[in-house]
């Protein structure tokens, strides 16, 4: 593989994000391959695990962007940068590439790698994972890349299990108190590699959801924003939706 290359796991779309600030904006998704990260709950275990690792492509900015191109119609929208973590990827020529061309850059990592092209995306949104992930979190390296976002629209977005998760959430947002905070509910049940029927425990998610909403406004913490995962209510863990 040469070094300009991208490990792309899948590109599709348009479709909507179905979570976070953009959450209802049709967006085509570039999920690259590879994590420096192994979540206990991952949903994207084939964007993640080397073992599938045959299944993804090297291409490069140009190849990317005219799958992009392909599939938006030649019409500009949001791209979603996202992975395994994208971070580890070469996506600053891409970006620049797109940009020229119309098309804005949001992208979701868990702030473990920075990277200084994250200054030229339109949204950077960092995800540090919580307890419940059973990963740790580098506060130094998480904070150097939000000030390589200094300049873009970056946010806080963090996944809530248990009150564990929920206290987690608190201390992230008391570091980075001038960033927006998107909270979201755990999905217990990530699909099997390649299933494609897969569906969640809904009523479990909406009981998730209320216990959040009730301990953000018991908690009088106003900035916070609770959203669902749109997505996982319309297509369960489906792939490439």
């Amino acid at each position: 593989m040469k070094t300009a290359d991208i490990r792309v796991s899948e590109i599709f779309g348009p479709t909507i994000q179905g979570e976070g600030a953009l959450i209802g904006l049709p967006t085509v998704f570039v999920r690259t391959g590879g994590c420096d990260f192994r979540c206990a709950w991952c949903d994207s275990l084939h964007a993640v695990d080397a073992e599938f690792r045959e299944t993804w492509a090297a291409m490069d900015a140009a190849m990317i962007m005219a799958k992009v191109e392909e599939l938006s119609g030649n019409v500009p929208l949001m791209v979603t940068l996202s992975g395994g973590n994208p971070a580890i990827q070469p996506l600053g020529p891409l970006i620049e590439l797109g940009h020229a061309k119309g098309y804005r850059f949001a992208l979701e990592t868990q702030g473990s790698v920075m990277r200084p092209w994250f200054n030229a995306l339109d949204m950077l949104v960092l995800s540090p994972k919580p307890p419940s992930s059973g990963m740790q979190t580098d506060w130094a390296i998480l904070s150097e890349c939000v000030a390589a976002g200094r300049n873009t629209e970056t946010m806080l977005k963090i996944v809530v299990f248990d009150a564990i998760d929920y206290a987690y959430a608190r201390g992230v947002a008391a570091r980075h108190p001038d960033l927006p905070v998107y909270l979201q509910p755990g999905n217990h049940t990530p699909p099997p590699p390649g299933d494609d029927t897969a569906m969640v425990d809904q009523a479990g998610l909406d009981d998730r959801i209320r216990w959040l909403v009730d301990r953000v406004c018991s908690d009088k913490w106003y900035d916070a924003k609770v959203l669902p995962q749109l997505h996982v209510m319309l297509w369960g863990n489906k792939r490439g939706v």
